[in-house]
């Protein structure tokens, strides 16, 4: 992340730099291109954490993406301009080269682009907010593409619900058909269709017509496409409607030169397949997404193509930038069951333990990243992300630069604040305690476990000084890598090593519905773990495992207060749901 500090002529820029990427970014600088988006000539600041998260593996171009943007299919938007635009004829010669010379199947490139649609309708439209969807299916590919999205919703968690009135009877066709039978998908006439599609659906899925139709809509489509057209006058009553989403072509729209006459659909996503095609110009909906993540590099360099990459391993990716939101409106309702006393484990690095292994079996991204929290002697508070590096009897480990900011905060103030927080589990576990650094074996020890580009990359990394540019760091790690390529030692730098956090306070946090989060909290009193637990209904504080003496219970305000004891230490926490 860059903030920009202007002083005089001057523009300094504080980065978050992760020096063990050097290994890669120094030999993607080799490239010309690359070498043209940094100036050698600003100044910047190396604020790199030594745990960071691109480090856990050996360095990799997936690694340097990942660091440079969000992993998700919303942060890779670019410019609609920038994008190239087919004609029919191009895309038609297109898909002719894919399933001729480069031997895919019109299957495999219908469950490709169906993969696609679904997962940008899984990007912007949440399940749990619009779960009933629509997809109406033409007779030609497009709507097998709708066909096989609605499978894929229906495993991402919606509610889909397929109109197919003009059923192709071939093969391909039919078994997609069989596929969502299976699952038990409705589908509907037009007949059994509402006349009203705002009050039984939030999403319709049109996949009736692609980029090979000629001609006008004829029956029954052209009365849906009408019907698709009168949601958009709950616009201006500002009543709800379902949002539209339209495969590859706006059905009604002309190919090239897109809603002639403006009567055809006005979709709110529109996703495109293998390339936009030159009607995505004329669209103006919020959402633009590329979907079909096939496209060989013979066929982009045949037709000159220029396309966004793709972030991670996702399967779309947006183009141009997602509309502004009211912030005050974000709001994510929690589903999770119930966190109970009698299901707290009696110790809480047990507890946390417990659910650190359920972050990892949920597949969840880099479980062991973690917000640290220091207060220097300012009173200042500052927080970063680092990575758990050992959790034991002893406390939390981690590893940094000890002259950085945050090695300089924990000097004048050795007491810190780790979170964790697992989004696909609604989960966040807070630990606060005193903080003290690890000794110089076990520094040694975990230093020499990292990959070597790693160590040359702690040594060359200054955290929280100003250098003249990112090239000096590259040339020093290449005279480093060029000192230590007969694989000898690389000795750890003094200024280098772990701390680790010993627990006084454990708070474990799941998210529930309506805002009644459930809480509990552990304190450390003398020689045992304490829990504190919270029923936010009653609006009552539950104390169990604590000497009656040692507390006092408000009831309603939800405040403990904590009376000193001879084995304990008296403080005041205010527990209040969010």
């Amino acid at each position: 992340m860059w903030s920009v500090i202007r002083k005089s002529r001057r523009m300094s820029m504080t980065c978050s730099l992760l020096a063990q990427s050097l290994t890669l970014a120094y030999h993607y600088n080799s490239s010309p291109a690359i070498k043209s988006t940094c100036n050698p000539f600003s100044p910047l600041v190396s604020n790199q954490s030594s745990s960071s998260s691109v480090f856990l593996r050996p360095v990799s171009a997936p690694a340097i993406r990942a660091f440079c943007s969000k992993s998700d299919a919303m942060s890779s938007a670019q410019n609609s301009d920038s994008v190239s635009h087919l004609t029919q004829r191009e895309a038609a010669e297109i898909d002719e080269t894919l399933m001729g010379p480069l031997g895919f199947s019109v299957d495999q490139l219908m469950e490709l682009a169906g993969l696609s649609v679904a997962t940008s309708i899984a990007e912007v439209y949440k399940s749990n907010e619009y779960d009933r969807v629509l997809a109406i299916c033409g007779p030609g590919n497009n709507g097998g593409d709708g066909l096989v999205a609605a499978r894929h919703l229906y495993h991402f968690g919606y509610k889909p619900f397929v109109c197919y009135p003009k059923r192709t009877q071939k093969p391909l066709y039919t078994g997609l058909v069989t596929q969502l039978e299976s699952l038990s998908i409705p589908f509907l006439s037009v007949e059994d269709l509402p006349l009203d599609f705002s009050k039984d659906f939030d999403i319709i899925v049109d996949a009736m017509f692609g980029f090979s139709f000629h001609g006008t809509p004829r029956p029954p489509f052209d009365d849906l496409i009408k019907r698709l057209l009168c949601l958009h006058g709950y616009d201006q009553t500002r009543q709800k409607r379902p949002v539209i989403v339209s495969v590859d072509i706006p059905s009604g729209w002309h190919v090239e030169e897109g809603d002639i006459g403006d009567e055809g659909i006005k979709p709110d996503m529109l996703v495109s397949l293998t390339a936009p095609k030159l009607c995505a110009k004329k669209f103006s909906g919020p959402h633009h997404f590329l979907g079909g993540r096939f496209v060989p590099p013979v066929i982009a360099h045949k037709y000159k193509l220029r396309l966004p990459p793709y972030p991670g391993t996702s399967m779309c990716v947006r183009i141009g930038k997602a509309p502004s939101v009211d912030i005050s409106a974000l709001r994510e309702n929690y589903i999770s069951p119930e966190f109970l006393e009698e299901q707290v484990e009696s110790d809480p690095i047990n507890q946390f333990r417990k659910w650190f292994d359920d972050a990892i079996a949920a597949g969840l991204r880099e479980p062991n990243a973690m917000a640290l929290s220091t207060v220097g002697k300012d009173g200042k508070p500052s927080s970063r992300m680092v990575l758990l590096k050992g959790v034991d009897r002893d406390g939390f480990v981690w590893y940094t630069n000890y002259e950085s900011r945050k090695a300089c905060e924990l000097c004048e103030n050795p007491h810190a604040s780790l979170l964790f927080y697992w989004d696909g589990l609604n989960r966040q576990v807070r630990v606060e305690g005193s903080v003290e650094k690890v000794s110089d074996e076990e520094s040694e020890q975990y230093f020499h476990s990292r990959p070597r580009g790693s160590q040359i990359g702690a040594i060359v990394s200054k955290q929280s000084s100003v250098i003249p540019g990112r090239h000096v760091l590259y040339q020093q790690y290449k005279e480093l890598e060029e000192k230590f390529s007969d694989w000898s030692l690389i000795p750890k730098p003094e200024f280098w090593g772990g701390y680790r956090l010993k627990p006084e306070l454990f708070e474990f946090w799941q998210g529930q519905t309506s805002r009644l989060h459930d809480r509990t909290k552990s304190f450390w009193f003398g020689c045992n773990w304490n829990w504190l637990g919270m029923d936010l209904n009653n609006e009552i504080s539950i104390v169990f495992g604590l000497d009656p003496q040692a507390v006092q219970i408000f009831v309603g305000c939800n405040i403990l207060l904590r009376k000193s004891t001879e084995n304990g230490y008296g403080k005041s926490t205010a527990c209040v749901p969010d």
